[in-house]
């Protein structure tokens, strides 16, 4: 079974994706925050991270950072899901080796295939 970190600070948010997620048999793991999300991340080495940029302690970009720094997490495919929608807030992340950058609000539908091609890309 696929593992899925989602680091993201609000609740609703968090919950929907994980939820949609579950239906698809992925096992979830959820974060609140950067630095826990980075914990995790290392901790539970996960096929994927889908992360919030605007989230306490460590900001998404911060996380990404770090992953991306760290040879046991760096080829974890990783997707920014946020409302910053200016084309430098989605350049920045993507510059910073992020592999999408999806656009709050989104269709759940859309995301689950983002995440669907992305993991099977990285097999």
């Amino acid at each position: 079974m696929k593992k899925i970190l989602i680091i993201e600070d609000d609740d609703i948010i968090r919950d929907n994706i994980s939820d949609a997620l579950s239906l698809y048999k992925y096992q979830i793991y959820t974060a609140v925050n950067g630095r826990e999300g980075l914990h995790l991340a290392i901790q539970i080495n996960p096929d994927l991270i889908l992360c919030d940029i605007k989230i306490p302690l460590l900001n998404g970009y911060e996380v990404l950072e770090a992953i991306k720094n760290d040879e046991n997490t760096s080829q974890i495919p990783f997707i920014f899901i946020s409302a910053k929608s200016n084309q430098e807030d989605i350049h920045k992340g993507m510059n910073l080796g992020a592999d999408d950058y999806i656009i709050k609000p989104f269709l759940l539908l859309d995301l689950i295939k983002i995440v669907e091609t992305k993991l099977l890309v990285a097999n």
